[in-house]
């Protein structure tokens, strides 16, 4: 498996976009509702993927009998994680939320060997076991924290876990449509159930968003919800899992350093040698082997 121009750029792009969004999510909610931060934002950035959709000709149809389907892809790939993380970080530190949520490789990796029956080069184990220490590393200073705040911890590695098994569903769905067309409806569908939830536990804090929750939710928009997500599941469906989900590991390695820098978070030596795990990480599945084959 090798990446091609245009998975590269997606994948460069996607990290970027991602990993600055943790400080940015934690600013945004931190005097805001978070599910109704997150139902604005995508009910903003439906409309932008949209008039994608438009643009590149791609149709909307899916085919009646598999809306089931879809529902579920939905909740496991969307719903879940959206409801879940975007409660955990405003409980955490952006950038440890960032690390709790990107055990979704680890996940992911576990999932595929033990329920799916993918056969994992070692090389694959080697990466799942770096990425594994540096999650270890990067929480070495949490711990204290962490032991006071055990829903936000669960709440955030249900999210990973869960968004492990939507990876795995959508790689192996055999739905006749586009990738950005399920994208659509599946933002679509999570955008319903995230307004129904914002107004069934946080209307009572319904208020307007500052200046600061809205840059977040603009940012949410039309990056996140209009691009982000649409790359994601284009380099999830076309790229093996394994490979789809170690070779974002850089984002929660950028989501610390931004919080650090733009939220005054403290970074120690464990934050730096997780980095160089994360790469090996990446490297082991992402690097061309002798054989050509990984």
């Amino acid at each position: 498996m090798q990446l091609t121009r245009r998975q590269l750029t997606l994948l460069i792009l996607l990290t970027l976009v991602w990993g600055f969004n943790w400080p940015v999510m934690k600013l945004g909610i931190t005097d805001y509702p978070p599910l109704t931060f997150r139902a604005i934002s995508i009910w903003i950035g439906l409309p932008v993927l949209g008039v994608a959709l438009v643009l590149m000709k791609v149709p909307f149809t899916v085919p009646r009998e598999r809306y089931r389907e879809l529902f579920w892809l939905a909740a496991a790939n969307m719903l879940v994680w959206h409801a879940l993380i975007i409660i955990a970080i405003k409980q955490l530190s952006s950038g440890r939320a960032a690390i709790l949520g990107y055990t979704m490789p680890i996940f992911s990796a576990l999932l595929g060997a033990w329920v799916f029956g993918t056969q994992l080069q070692r090389r694959s184990w080697l990466g799942v076991l770096a990425a594994a220490v540096g999650v270890t590393l990067l929480l070495w200073f949490e711990l204290t924290d962490l032991s006071g705040k055990p829903v936000a911890v669960l709440l955030a590695l249900v999210a990973a876990a869960t968004w492990a098994l939507g990876t795995q569903l959508l790689r192996r769905t055999t739905i006749p449509a586009a990738t950005l067309t399920l994208s659509f409806w599946m933002t679509a569908m999570t955008a319903v159930m995230l307004t129904v939830l914002g107004a069934v536990f946080e209307s009572s804090q319904w208020k307007a968003p500052s200046a600061a929750t809205w840059g977040a939710i603009v940012y949410n928009a039309v990056l996140i919800f209009g691009f982000a997500h649409a790359a994601w599941f284009s380099l999830a469906r076309d790229l093996p899992p394994v490979a789809s989900t170690l070779s974002v590991m850089m984002i929660p390695v950028l989501g610390v350093f931004s919080g650090a820098l733009w939220l005054g978070e403290v970074l120690h030596w464990q934050d730096w040698a997780a980095v160089a795990l994360m790469v090996v990480a990446i490297a082991s599945v992402l690097a061309p082997s002798r054989s050509g084959k990984n």
